[in-house]
């Protein structure tokens, strides 16, 4: 007999007080002091630019566990099968989900920022999931958008610069004051530069793990009006942080570490945004329908040619050029003049400027190694080492052992309780100690053969020897 759906399954007990049997639904929708509890969590844990406090030990690890702890949580949240035998009907699962605001797209956001790096597959898995089951976030996020615009007015409005369109009534006379980044008190610079890099911060996280909302992004012409905003905002702010003085020079130094990480995601979320609303349709579509795609990425760009900063800093980190071919290579009939005025406004904007182009490194499994997008990696001694990570395929990673071995085999062991030590010992092996990788491949049926033959429950002595066992007979 096929096993009923959670929402279905009634349970019997006995009434305190009467002793008569009786029946209650087996499902509890939710719990008011959990949500409470992870909402303050997404809303008040550090961000990965915030400077953390110089914390014991033990109060460090108390806060990693804690951290994977709320986001395993959230992972369970947001699937509505376990297994074959519990599961809750799709359709109820996302009524569920809507209608008690278990998510909603501020927490989506903070989830993405939150956890993005190091759970990139499974958080955006999870997220695809939630909008899959319950489309009604489609809509959500398209009536979020104009508030995540009036946040760039507000940045604006507190630094006294002007954007198009931003405001449709006038500004009173009263409220005409001559601030500007370079006389408002240290206090409130910092207030902002912080206010910007988090929401610059938040949009890239956002869209990096869930590409699939850059359509709706581009119907409020997202792409120009972070641009406009880019050009407005940025000049002024680093101007104002390179001449205050300041009497402690940490203060300069985080402020000019915000600013360029805010310069950062801009440029990656427009790039975004053009790859998923352009270039990659480009590429999956047969030759006779391309041209609209071809059209938007000509529109956006004309838009934004007059943000000659904007235009410079995008090009140094993704060539125009580069995208420009690609469309060049995919269509016989692209409009020549068009993307020559394109590439002779994106030379202008270079004109009395060093043009020190970036250097542009690929990840050959990464979409844009694939499709000739550009993507660029800072020389950050950090990112230097995430791009080391992430060609770590290329080479054996180093072997694992002891205490570290014992948290990545718990790591995976917490989420999928059935399988036994030694099997994942053996994946994790084969996938260079990635426990993050180990659980994707496992959840999306993708295991090298020699894994797919092993016993799951099999425990962890003899692990090895399976190991090499299976790779000696592949």
């Amino acid at each position: 007999m096929p096993a009923l759906p959670l929402d279905e399954l009634q349970l019997t007990e006995k009434d305190p007080k009467t002793g008569k049997l009786r029946t209650l639904p087996a499902l509890v929708v939710f719990d008011e002091t959990l949500q409470k509890c992870l909402d303050s969590y997404l809303s008040c844990a550090p961000r990965k630019f915030d400077v953390l406090l110089d914390c014991h030990p033990e109060v460090n690890d108390m806060q990693k566990r804690l951290h994977r702890s709320v986001f395993l949580t959230f992972l369970r949240m947001s699937t509505h099968k376990e297994s074959k035998d519990h599961f809750i009907t799709p359709s109820v699962f996302g009524e569920i989900i809507y209608n008690n605001f278990l998510f909603d797209i501020p927490k989506i956001m903070d989830l993405c920022v939150l956890f993005g790096k190091g759970n990139g597959p499974l958080l955006q898995k999870m997220i695809e999931n939630i909008f899959t089951q319950q489309p009604s976030y489609f809509g959500d996020l398209d009536e979020t958008l104009p508030t995540v615009l009036q946040v760039f007015s507000n940045i604006l409005q507190k630094c006294g610069l002007q954007c198009e369109g931003a405001s449709a009534e006038p500004q009173k006379l009263e409220e005409r004051v001559n601030v500007t980044p370079g006389n408002m008190p240290v206090q409130e610079l910092k207030d902002i530069v912080l206010y910007l890099c988090d929401t610059c911060t938040t949009l890239w996280a956002f869209l990096d793990v869930f590409p699939l909302a850059c359509q709706t992004f581009q119907k409020h012409e997202f792409c120009y009006r972070l641009a406009s905003f880019y050009e407005l905002a940025i000049p002024e702010l680093e101007s104002a942080i390179k001449k205050r003085h300041y009497e402690d020079n940490s203060v300069y130094a985080d402020l000019w570490r915000r600013i360029s990480h805010s310069r950062k995601k801009v440029m990656e979320a427009f790039h975004i945004l053009i790859n998923q609303v352009c270039l990659q349709p480009i590429l999956e579509s047969s030759c006779e329908n391309i041209q609209p795609y071809i059209e938007e990425f000509l529109q956006i760009f004309t838009s934004v040619l007059q943000e000659r900063r904007f235009l410079r800093d995008y090009d140094e980190l993704f060539p125009v050029e580069d995208d420009v071919s690609l469309l060049q290579q995919a269509s016989s009939t692209l409009d020549e003049t068009r993307t020559a005025y394109i590439l002779q406004a994106v030379e202008s904007a270079w004109e009395g400027v060093d043009r020190k182009k970036a250097q542009v490194v690929q990840d050959p499994a990464s979409p844009a190694a694939c499709n000739g997008a550009s993507a660029m990696v800072e020389s950050s001694t950090e990112e230097r080492e995430e791009l080391r990570c992430a060609g770590a395929a290329a080479a054996p990673a180093p072997k694992v052992s002891g205490v570290e071995l014992d948290s990545l085999i718990s790591q995976v062991k917490d989420l999928l309780p059935d399988l036994g030590e030694g099997f994942i010992l053996a994946c994790l092996e084969e996938y260079s100690y990635n426990a993050e990788q180990v659980i994707n491949n496992i959840l999306e049926d993708k295991l090298v053969p020699f894994l797919a033959k092993l016993d799951r429950t099999m425990q962890r002595f003899g692990a090895g020897l399976w190991h090499f066992c299976f790779h000696i007979v592949d």
